[in-house]
């Protein structure tokens, strides 16, 4: 029997007999007043089948990006059940996001627009902040990282090659598709021997993407992703 070990805003998280977990993805999204937004910290609406499109996508990428040599926690999925299972992995600290940027856009420009224009081409920029509502997930550098005991300098620079792989697989399928990525959302932890591991999903709500230069909201890109 699967044992319920944590509930959260769009999954309740199992654990398995095999040692494994189990995520089983919700129609609840983030936002705010009845408003679908990817950003928010807090469950503002439901949509019904958002949990099957998300993870639809999940395992499209979480497969692509096994194939690639790059180590994530995807074991295995079921549609069925909207479920997948994976495998166990330590979040870094609290828990850790990882942003990887294309264009100029959103917390970025509002941070640096001074110094750039909106829509500017980035080099794959990365940044992490950590998961925290309260403090609005803040920015956190390599040095902080490492300084707090987070990650080691391995740990960093493994999660930041990853985070830039993962980033142009999932760039180059969309482009593809006529869709660009501007920036997108990660989540990393670690297996028992400390290896840097992808973990969480791959979803529309955590992209930024445009078509012919206008901005698509996720469920809209979900459809056109899965209908291209």
């Amino acid at each position: 029997m699967a044992k319920l070990v944590y509930t959260g805003k769009t999954k309740n998280v199992f654990e398995l007999e095999n040692g494994n977990y189990l995520l089983k993805f919700k129609d609840d999204c983030t936002g705010k007043d009845g408003v679908f937004d990817p950003g928010e910290n807090s469950v503002g609406l439901t949509i019904e089948g958002v949990g099957d499109v998300n993870l639809r996508m999940s395992i499209y990428f979480f497969e692509k990006i096994n194939a690639a040599g790059i180590l994530t926690h995807f074991v295995s999925a079921d549609l069925t059940e909207t479920t997948m299972e994976v495998k166990p992995a330590k979040v870094f600290g609290h828990g850790l996001e990882v942003i990887c940027r294309h264009k100029a856009v959103g917390s970025f420009i509002k941070r640096y627009g001074e110094y750039i224009e909106a829509g500017a081409d980035l080099p794959a920029y990365v940044e992490t902040t950590f998961k925290n509502d309260e403090k609005g997930d803040p920015l956190v550098t390599k040095d902080a990282l490492i300084a707090l005991g987070v990650m080691t300098d391995k740990q960093y620079e493994d999660l930041k090659v990853m985070t830039q792989q993962c980033t142009k697989i999932v760039a180059d399928d969309l482009l593809e598709k006529g869709l660009v990525l501007y920036d997108i959302k990660f989540e990393f932890g670690y297996d028992k021997n400390g290896n840097v591991m992808l973990i969480d999903e791959i979803a529309s709500g955590n992209m930024r993407v445009y078509k012919d230069g206008e901005y698509i909201d996720p469920m809209t890109l979900s459809k056109l992703f899965f209908e291209a």
